[in-house]
């Protein structure tokens, strides 16, 4: 699949680009597998994202994704911008292919943590230290389940894909 004219669009001339002096929230995600790094910072106004901006260190379609990010979320309720999903970033930019999906989780934890530290904040709460979480891997050996974000094929369910380090939701 190659990229939609929205995703080029986005990544030709992205939008809210720059990191807001004094935020009300910061949100940090990457992903060291594939080197997609991404902070969002916003200003919070009667309950609303009255700006957002993001900086991005990763590929083009990181980039799109972070830029789309922002713009969904710019003026929301933070009860809306909670909603943007990976799902609705996705289908925003007109579809990303299978191996870039993960980008489109990065900008909505990115924007979900910065709201998350915004009401930290205003709860008095501090800053809780960057933390790496130990990732699980799993080895291939067959074809049978695969990564929802990457299409990496597992050997079994496993908690975290091995080729982009995101948590692999389980059945029920």
């Amino acid at each position: 699949m190659q990229y939609s004219e929205t995703v080029m669009e986005h990544f030709k001339s992205p939008k809210n680009i720059g990191r807001i002096e004094n935020p009300d929230g910061i949100g940090e995600v990457g992903n060291p597998v594939c080197g997609d790094m991404m902070t969002i910072t916003i200003k919070v106004k009667d309950d609303r994202i009255e700006d957002i901006k993001f900086e991005t260190f990763g590929c083009g379609a990181a980039i799109a994704v972070s830029s789309m990010v922002t713009e969904m979320a710019k003026g929301k309720t933070l009860e809306e911008a909670m909603k943007i999903t990976n799902k609705s970033v996705a289908e925003s930019l007109g579809g990303l292919p299978k191996n870039k999906l993960h980008c489109s989780n990065l900008g909505a934890d990115a924007l979900h943590k910065a709201i998350m530290d915004y009401y930290n904040r205003k709860e008095g709460k501090p800053k809780e230290p960057k933390q790496f979480e130990k990732v699980e891997y799993i080895e291939k050996k067959e074809a049978g389940c695969h990564c929802p974000y990457c299409d990496a094929e597992l050997s079994e369910p496993a908690p975290f894909c091995k080729r982009c380090g995101k948590p692999i939701p389980q059945e029920k």
